[in-house]
């Protein structure tokens, strides 16, 4: 900000004095203009948020929130601004030069907390959009925070070269030293930083979100996802213990989330006595017309009912369908169902389902005793009555 275009707008009308009794009633009465400003703002944006609020979409009310708070203050900094007039007229250089930069810096600061504002209002336009205005976007919240942090991360980064730059500093030194100081960074931290862009592929690619169930046949994880850090993954296992796995791994193993399963499929191999085997094509094709009437079973879906194996001890017969119900409880409450009906017809045609048994046949029927054989002379020595 330029003093000299703020003093050609207000000299004409106020005429700043290095006497100090009347640069106290000029401080008074700037004080109660600044204030009068910024009610009279403060009604303007409100009277534009009610605007807005009207509209089919949240960009424009997103745009008033982020500004009310950076806009108040640009009105006090520019109250400052003038109070530091007299500053001026003491002709003191020195601590002009400072104000002076203080002066952008709080404009770069002021002008930083706006777009930090407004991407924070943005994140929760996108996320929970008010009743009355459509969502632009179908993107939830994980992915919706980690835009929102690289944004603001990134402002931050560029702000700082900015106030460096208003500081003085050279800017050709900062980013060569950043450059090497990077590099070193990037070695020492390479973990941590394989774990940042492991998490924002997770938040990027989606390939589960929190209170899904998640699991990795090529580690021992499995459970329910409580929380999608930057560094890790909280995910709580069946027996309720927290389990803290880097982000980097998924990016080397393979990661099932059953929560996200259209079906869940009943495959099991049940087998009846050879003493049944003239009632197995019944059986099969009662137990296939009982899975097609089932409320539980989806009939678009593959079914199979079939005889299919000669066991040792038993004729087997697969039963393989798919069931609506995807959640664990209403999964395994389904395949009871399931189950108790194959058993039902089962026992209705007079079979039993076997289990492992042998049959031991005699040759000739009779059961000859084993010869006895002479006691070894050492062993005979040892009996109690060799005396």
């Amino acid at each position: 900000m330029d003093w000299q275009e703020v003093r050609s707008w207000f000299e004409p009308y106020f005429q700043v004095s290095s006497e100090p009794h009347v640069w106290a009633v000029q401080l008074v009465l700037l004080v109660l203009v600044t204030m009068l400003c910024n009610y009279a703002l403060q009604h303007v944006l409100d009277f534009f948020e009610r605007i807005t609020s009207k509209t089919s979409t949240a960009w424009d009310t997103a745009l008033f929130h982020a500004a009310r708070l950076p806009l108040r203050l640009l009105v006090w900094l520019m109250a400052l601004s003038l109070a530091g007039r007299t500053l001026e007229l003491a002709e003191s250089p020195g601590i002009v030069a400072v104000l002076n930069t203080l002066r952008q810096l709080a404009v770069i600061g002021i002008a930083v907390l706006f777009v930090l504002r407004l991407i924070r209002e943005m994140e929760k336009a996108v996320v929970n959009p008010p009743k009355n205005h459509e969502r632009a976007l179908e993107v939830d919240a994980g992915t919706a925070g980690a835009v929102s942090k690289v944004l603001q991360l990134l402002v931050l980064l560029l702000a700082s070269l900015v106030a460096m730059e208003a500081l003085g500093l050279s800017l050709s030194g900062v980013l060569a030293f950043g450059g090497i100081g990077g590099i070193a960074v990037g070695f020492a931290a390479k973990d941590l930083l394989a774990n940042f862009f492991g998490g924002l592929t997770v938040y990027m690619d989606r390939p589960f979100g929190v209170g899904d169930w998640v699991r990795s046949p090529d580690k021992n994880i499995e459970g329910f996802v409580e929380h999608i850090g930057w560094r890790s993954t909280r995910i709580r296992t069946f027996d309720k213990r927290p389990l803290y796995v880097p982000n980097a791994l998924f990016s080397s193993i393979v990661v099932e989330t059953p929560s996200r399963m259209t079906h869940r499929r009943i495959h099991e191999t049940l087998g009846i006595r050879y003493e049944d085997a003239d009632k197995m094509e019944a059986i099969c094709d009662d137990v296939r017309q009982a899975l097609l009437n089932h409320k539980d079973i989806d009939v678009s879906q593959t079914l199979i009912v079939n005889f299919v194996s000669c066991s040792s001890s038993s004729l087997d017969f697969v039963v393989w369908c798919y069931t609506r119900a995807t959640g664990l409880v209403p999964y395994h409450a389904a395949k009871q169902r399931v189950l108790l009906t194959i058993v039902e017809i089962v026992l209705r045609h007079g079979a039993q389902f076997a289990f492992p048994t042998q049959s031991l046949f005699i040759e000739g029927g009779n059961v000859q005793p084993l010869p006895q054989r002479a006691p070894e002379p050492a062993l005979e020595a040892l009996r109690p009555d060799a005396a």
